[in-house]
């Protein structure tokens, strides 16, 4: 490398897509424990549109500093091009994906041409899929992951006081909201991986792709409200959340459990009433579970559904795409 600056995204203010500029920026310096990526492709995630105009759908006690001027991003898939003395595990040459630094925030972000990430959070990308489809695996599958099989750490659960534990899922019938999306289409397959009937919802043009990927039976929310199609589910996972989330426990078998993946659920009484278990977690950077995450993908267990892919220099394009919604699968950065 003879050069030390670098392409990438930044802004400078809050706002709309309009503020993220591509720019020329330093290089980011190696520290211990961690490898240089040169990036191939960078997924595009919900967190990045929240940092982008400023964590504007939380509360204001809980949005986190951001020193500007920022690169957005988490989800990278590359090949190594150098390591800190410390790190083992990892060469140069490597090909490599992970989530960087969620939820915490590091100075070297994933919408660049380079990006240094804490060993611990990548693994080896798996060697039957492309760098745009490893991009797309990072956020959206390991927080269907921790959601659903394995949590993984013991960190302290910032939306509830008890830690999120995971149910068994064999023989288990599962609804997903949201299906067709990132975390979505990784949670449908993940569950029927496990051994759950799986019942998709999402809107009427994602259902054949769907049922490819594992769905036992649809519902389009657009044509009949999912609570009045679904019941006796052992478990909901609602990747939309909000404050409609609580329409879902009409659908659970009492004792069952709804996981939103987004806050707002205020319905606390009625899903004691019902003996329903309400949980939430915050997805958290994992190389471990990628790996194995990145077996399933290696051997088609699991796949990742592209939904369209821009230039890094069009991110903007990319959030522009992402707040049109219906999302199919993921969004992805191409790096030159």
């Amino acid at each position: 490398m003879s050069t030390n600056t670098m392409k990438a995204i930044r802004l400078h203010e809050f706002g709309g897509p309009e503020v993220l500029h591509y720019e020329e920026v330093p290089l980011p310096e190696l520290k211990p424990g961690e490898v240089l990526v040169r990036v191939h492709a960078v997924g595009i995630n919900p967190p990045d549109w929240y940092l982008r105009d400023g964590y504007k759908m939380l509360p204001p006690e809980w949005r986190p500093p951001v020193p500007l001027p920022v690169i957005p991003g988490s989800d990278v898939s590359g090949v190594v091009e150098a390591v800190a003395e410390d790190v083992q595990g990892f060469s140069v040459g490597d090909e490599v994906f992970g989530m960087i630094r969620f939820p915490s925030f590091g100075e070297s972000a994933a919408y660049a041409e380079y990006v240094a990430a804490p060993a611990s959070e990548l693994a080896r990308k798996p060697a039957g899929i492309e760098h745009v489809h490893a991009a797309g695996a990072p956020m959206a599958g390991l927080t269907a992951w921790q959601f659903l099989i394995e949590l993984g750490h013991n960190e302290p659960n910032p939306f509830q006081p008890e830690r999120h534990r995971p149910v068994p899922l064999n023989g288990k019938t599962v609804l997903v909201n949201g299906a067709g999306g990132g975390v979505g289409h990784f949670a449908v397959q993940l569950a029927k991986w496990k051994g759950a009937h799986v019942i998709a919802v999402a809107s009427g043009k994602h259902e054949s792709f769907l049922r490819e990927f594992g769905a036992d039976e649809f519902i389009d929310y657009t044509k009949s409200p999912p609570e009045d199609v679904a019941h006796d589910v052992d478990l909901v996972l609602d990747t939309l959340g909000g404050p409609t989330t609580g329409r879902f426990l009409r659908t659970l078998k009492r004792g069952g459990a709804l996981f939103p993946v987004f806050l707002g659920f205020s319905d606390a009484e009625e899903a004691a009433k019902l003996g329903v278990t309400v949980s939430m977690t915050q997805v958290r950077s994992n190389g471990p579970q990628l790996a194995e995450l990145g077996r399933l993908l290696d051997a088609g267990t699991v796949r990742v559904a592209i939904d369209s892919t821009f230039p890094l220099a069009d991110a903007r394009k990319a959030h522009e795409r992402a707040a049109r919604g219906n999302i199919q699968g993921k969004i992805v950065l191409i790096v030159a």
